[in-house]
């Protein structure tokens, strides 16, 4: 092979990695600058009364996270670990054209609705969503394994109130936790081995911490004690 040919390798290589970056930015770019259709405030509004303006802004930044993760993690599914967010979710796929639109352009296919998902039980984390923790975390360039603050998805349904979302503790050995007993142990979702912000499978098993005060299943590292 000679040096033109190994020159114009690398060059068409470099081309389109680029090209497959930029496209990438470009969607992400997209998620988060979208605007959502303005009445679907009124519909989220209608579900949760209490709720401000200030507050439903919020979930739609959460929902905007939740398709980020989604388009991170390659077509593997990330489970909705938020009440309020699949509210808003469900209610924006009612304005048809809108999210085809968004979703043609957002993560280059439809996005069919998963129903809201928690752990199986504050001891138990299925793969969904110990992938939407380990996507959350590095969006918000923050540790699985030793979260100092929850991510937004984890965290909205318990700072807004909302009376049938999904609670998550960052840790569950304190008694003074609102959510202590009653909870699902975010932080200890990342416990177990092959947590790396990507969108691989981890193993599941123990080092879950549940809100009972529990803890003997908890393996050395396990983040939020």
């Amino acid at each position: 092979m000679t040096v033109e040919v190994i020159i114009f390798c690398v060059l068409v290589l470099a081309a389109l990695y680029f090209f497959v970056k930029g496209k990438q930015l470009k969607r992400l770019a997209f998620i988060a600058d979208y605007k959502f259709p303005s009445s679907l405030a009124q519909k989220v509004s209608k579900r949760y009364p209490h709720l401000t303006k200030t507050d439903i802004n919020l979930v739609f930044d959460a929902l905007r996270d939740y398709f980020h993760l989604c388009y991170q993690s390659k077509n593997k599914m990330v489970s909705m670990p938020s009440q309020v967010v699949d509210v808003a979710w469900h209610e924006f796929i009612l304005f048809t054209r809108n999210y085809e639109n968004f979703c043609n352009k957002a993560l280059g296919k439809f996005l069919h609705h998963t129903p809201t998902e928690a752990m199986l039980t504050p001891t138990l984390a299925q793969t969904g969503i110990k992938r939407a923790w380990r996507l959350a975390c590095a969006k918000e360039k923050i540790s699985p394994e030793t979260p100092p603050y929850l991510p937004l998805l984890f965290a909205i349904d318990s700072k807004l109130n909302i009376h049938d979302g999904f609670k998550y503790s960052l840790n569950c050995a304190d008694k003074s936790s609102p959510n202590y007993g009653s909870g699902y142990c975010a932080a200890h979702i990342g416990c177990a081995s092959g947590c790396s912000g990507d969108s691989g499978d981890a193993s599941s098993g123990s080092g879950i911490f549940d809100g009972s005060g529990d803890s003997s299943g908890c393996s050395g590292g396990c983040g939020g004690d």
